[in-house]
Order: structure tokens, then sequence, then C-alpha cells
């Protein structure tokens, strides 16, 4: 995965504990998990609307909406 071994993989969670603490961790675990999610989602999205260029405009009005 990306060059990077077991070791290294140890360092930074090491780094990240002392930086950050053990209590705040999985929450940014968690929040950098949905960051991948809604990019995905946002990267999936913009090929539907390179065919349809109004179905954003439509999705975005959507979204503000609710």
């Amino acid at each position: 995965m990306f060059g990077v071994g077991v070791q290294e993989m140890l360092v930074v969670l090491v780094i990240a504990l002392i930086v950050f603490g053990g209590k705040n961790l999985p929450q940014i675990g968690a929040n950098m998990g949905r960051a991948i999610i809604n990019f995905k989602k946002g990267i999936n999205d913009t090929g539907a609307s390179e065919e349809n260029p109004l179905a954003s405009v439509i999705k975005a009005e959507e979204m503000k909406n609710q």
C-alpha cells in the first residue's frame, strides 16, 4: 500500500496517538472515513453531471432544501 511498510505505519500511529490523544483518535478516523466516502461520491456524481448538466443544478437545489 503506497510503499509503506508495517514499521512506518506503526510510527505514524504512535505519532498520531501522541499528537491527538487516545480519545480523539477514533473520532478523527471516522471523520476521515466520511470524507473519503463523500469524495468518492463527488467523483461519481461528476461523471453523471457531464452527461446532463442540469442534473447537478437540480441536485444542488434539492440538497439546499433539505
